[in-house]
Order: C-alpha cells, then structure tokens, then sequence
C-alpha cells in the first residue's frame, strides 16, 4: 500500500507556500539539494554516451574522416533503434517498418535540397504541400464542407504544412487572434479549451498574449459543455476541441462543443493531431465515431499530424480551415522590407521541402487499404492491451478510450509501476491530474507477442510494488512531487534546470 504521509519538506511547502519559504536559509538548502538529487538522476537518463564518446566543444581544427562519423551515428541509431523497434515506446514511432523507413529515406535523399521558400526553384514542394492539404481535407469531411451552412466561417476547406502538432495549433490560435481582433475588434483575446486539451495551446496563449480559460472534463474525461459554454465572454475568439485528447485518449463532445460556438459566432477548433488519420477510417470499420470533422457546420479549423498516424516522417502536420478568407489571418507579409516583398504562410521561413516529399509519398503509397489495414490493426491490439488491463484488479482504466489507453491505480503508487515497467525497456507516458499512465498504441505493438510481453510485465510490477510497499523507486518521486506541490513554481523551476542540463556538452 502506498503512503499517504507527505514528506517534511512538502509538509513545509504545503504549510507556507514555496515562495515564502525559499527566504528560509535552512528550507532553501534543503530544496537546493532535492533538486541537486533529482537533477543528476535526470543527466544520467539524459546523457547515456557522456563516457562512451567524444564530447566536441568546439569545432574540430582538422575534419574527421566521413567514415569516422558515420560508424558514430550508426552506432547511437542502431542502440537507440532497440528501444522503439520491438514495441516497447509508448507513441513516438507510429509505423517503423523497415522497407516503409527505407523507402522515405531514398525520398527525402532525392529532395534534400529543396526548400518551398523558394517556389520559383523548387516549385514541385508545392505540388506536394497542397496535394498532402487535399488528401487530408477530403478525408476530414472537406467534400461536404461547402454544402453546409457554417455560419460566420465560409469557402472551400484550405490549408497549410506545418512542422507538427504544436505548430499548427499555435498558427490556429494565432489566426483566430488576429481574426477576432480585425473583424470583431476584440483588444483582449480569449481563448476557451479542456484542461486535458494538449499544453501547445497553452504555449500559443503564452506567444500571442491570449488569455486562456481552462474549463474542467466530466467523469468520462469528456470536456464539460456547460462549463464551456458559460466560459465564452465578448472576447472569446475560439473554443477549443480535442479528437482525441492526448493524456486520457477521450474524444470531447465535438458536435456540442462546435454548436455552441457557431451559435456565439466564434472559432471552434478540433485538435485531431492525434486522431486525424485514424478516426476516418475507424469510422469506416464500424467504430462507433461521434462526427468531429468539417461535416459539423461549427467547426472552423482542424489540426492532424502527418507525421503520427499518417506514417510521414517526423516534421510535418496539416492546419486545415473552413474558407481561404481564416487562413489569410495566419500568413505573414511585408512590403517595406529593403531584401523585397516577403511573405510566409507559417512560422518558419525556409523549410526542409524534402519532409513535404516524404509526407506526399506516404500518403500515395499507403493509400486508403492501408490506413483501414493499419487502423484495423491497432485498434484490436489496444482492445487486448484494454481486457489485460482489467484483468489486473489493482488497476483502472480512465474513461472509454479507443487506442491511448490510460490507467490508474486506487491502492499503489502508479508511478513506482511505471518505474518497473521502465526497467523492463518500457517507455510509458506519465500523467497527472489524475495521477496515471498511458500507453499510446502505434504499429509497432501490434506484432505477435508484444501485447503479451506487455501485460506479463505489467501484472509482475503490479506484484512487485505491493510485495515492496517501501520502495520509493528512481522515478517516481519526481512525478509524485510534480503531481502534488500545490505551488507550481517548484516545479517549472525543475523543469527549467533539467532544460539547461540537456543543452549541455
């Protein structure tokens, strides 16, 4: 059984607050040499090759010889490669076949000069761009689209490439800013989305100076809609959807969602960077999918990573819009400049075209048998993880998810199960509020043998922490902390440090 007692210095921190007591001389030391602890702790995960390797701190007078550095990365690839390959990584590599990576790799080979900067050269990045934009469109309601009556918010569904989820989430925030502050002559923008809605939306808030309001989910971890709804004020600019939610794998009330904000004439984005490329075909196999996409008249944007289920290369996702007219609020242009008129539609500059060529391959070469194939795959792999799961009476599975499967634990530290499953080669992903851990279904966990392996490791650390009630485990007390302390700058103050010790030689 774990303890519910508090250590002494969170006992202080919960009696005084951190920002009180880090005068205290004793107090402040005391927390320095937690940090210091967990810090060294965090370096030696982060650092693996530190006394393997030559360390370059500056840049080696003489080259080395190409030879020398290729056998280096293929080695770290080739170590590295053990970890994802065999099914162990929640996530993070969402196909991993070898003839599939190959074939992206002679792709992006054949491309790799290329830059959609420079249209005029490289003008077949944007046959690609707006073929991938297309595709993903149509396959997310865009042929409908135009026959439905979508209130403020009208025109072809278009778009834009991105380099991923997070990019494309801050574009739509970005845009639905301007947007709101240009035609409603909103100063002070606000934005409304799930506390479960993913952190970049957050990060958007905190690079545009929009106002966040984060309304709470229900007991199915599903965003709830009258607390949206009372959250929207005069400057609210968007509400904010997931399809699914990243930590509990939930899709929130879409159609409701959208509604309300077609009804207040706002911007209502759904982010299905996780499920823009299963959701679909799910739908298609007979899964019952409650409508999230643009054949609801409220929804305005989408977001969807190419890169997860799509099975693109890392570095590419999509922003969708309802209408030309939205997207030009996120495109940037100068006319004043003395180097010449210069425009770009996303944050970035020059691009590597090269990951758009490999995106566009991806799509044409899966086609949609393969997506359906490959969707069909993991969602009967994620059903076994579910039933293994229940069969563990000591665990609980959050909500009714379909493939980002979370779970908890109402007698032990889930956390020191997570620590176990570590040590097993397991990378699993931590959450909080509340505290739990999620496995995110990919490709690579859907050969035979890999479920089991699985739910074989997960019963013995199950086994293991109620057998070892006093362990406190490598990782788990991190978590536990960052799950607990009420005053939050203990934390991002960690989180800071461990940032500096990552960009250290």
């Amino acid at each position: 059984m774990k303890s519910d007692k508090p250590s002494k210095l969170k006992k202080i921190i919960l009696g005084y607050g951190f920002k009180a007591i880090k005068a205290i001389p004793p107090v402040k030391k005391r927390i320095e040499r937690e940090y210091e602890g967990i810090i060294r702790e965090l370096e030696n995960i982060a650092k693996p090759y530190r006394n393997r390797y030559p360390v370059f701190t500056s840049i080696p007078e003489q080259g080395l010889k190409k030879e020398e550095i290729l056998k280096m990365v293929k080695e770290l690839c080739e170590e590295e490669e053990k970890k994802w390959k065999e099914g162990y990584v929640s996530g993070a590599v969402y196909h991993g076949d070898e003839k599939h990576i190959n074939f992206l790799n002679r792709i992006y080979a054949l491309s790799s000069q290329s830059n959609p900067l420079h249209s005029d050269i490289w003008a077949s990045t944007i046959k690609f761009e707006a073929e991938i934009i297309s595709m993903t469109a149509e396959m997310l309601g865009a042929k409908n689209a135009e026959k439905i009556d979508g209130g403020i918010f009208k025109g072809k569904i278009c778009g834009n490439v991105t380099s991923g989820g997070t990019e494309s989430i801050l574009l739509a925030m970005k845009t639905y800013r301007d947007w709101g502050r240009t035609i409603k002559g909103i100063k002070k923008p606000e934005i409304v989305v799930p506390v479960t809605a993913h952190a970049a939306f957050e990060k958007a808030a905190n690079y545009f100076n929009i106002k966040i309001k984060k309304i709470p989910v229900d007991e199915k971890f599903m965003a709830d809609v009258s607390k949206a709804e009372r959250a929207i004020t005069g400057n609210t600019v968007v509400l904010v959807g997931s399809a699914p939610g990243f930590p509990h794998g939930i899709i929130d009330p879409i159609k409701e969602l959208s509604e309300i904000a077609r009804e207040k004439e706002i911007g209502f984005h759904v982010d299905a960077c996780l499920g823009g490329f299963i959701l679909p075909w799910a739908k298609k196999l007979g899964y019952d999918i409650p409508p999230f996409d643009f054949s609801l008249p409220g929804v305005s944007s989408i977001s969807a990573d190419t890169h997860k289920y799509g099975f693109a290369a890392k570095g590419t996702s999509v922003i969708l819009y309802r209408g030309e007219e939205l997207r030009r609020f996120q495109y940037f242009k100068t006319t004043e400049w003395p180097g010449g008129l210069y425009f770009s539609p996303t944050i970035a500059g020059s691009r590597p075209g090269a990951l758009s060529a490999e995106c566009w391959a991806a799509m044409l070469s899966i086609g949609q048998k393969g997506y359906i194939k490959a969707t069909k795959e993991i969602l009967q792999t994620a059903e076994k993880i579910k039933k293994g799961i229940k069969e563990i009476p000591e665990l609980r599975i959050l909500g009714n998810p379909l493939w980002v499967i979370a779970f908890t634990s109402d007698k032990l530290d889930i956390y020191r199960i997570m620590d176990f499953m570590s040590e097993r080669g397991w990378s699993l992903n931590g959450l909080h509020h509340p505290k739990a851990i999620h496995i995110c279904v990919t490709l690579r966990h859907t050969p035979r043998g890999v479920v089991e392996r699985f739910i074989k490791d997960l019963k013995e650390a199950v086994r293991y922490v109620k057998n070892h009630p006093h362990e406190k485990g490598k990782m788990a007390p991190i978590y536990g902390m960052a799950a607990s302390f009420p005053d939050r700058t203990v934390i991002e103050e960690l989180m800071e440090k461990y940032m500096d010790v990552l960009y250290r030689p």
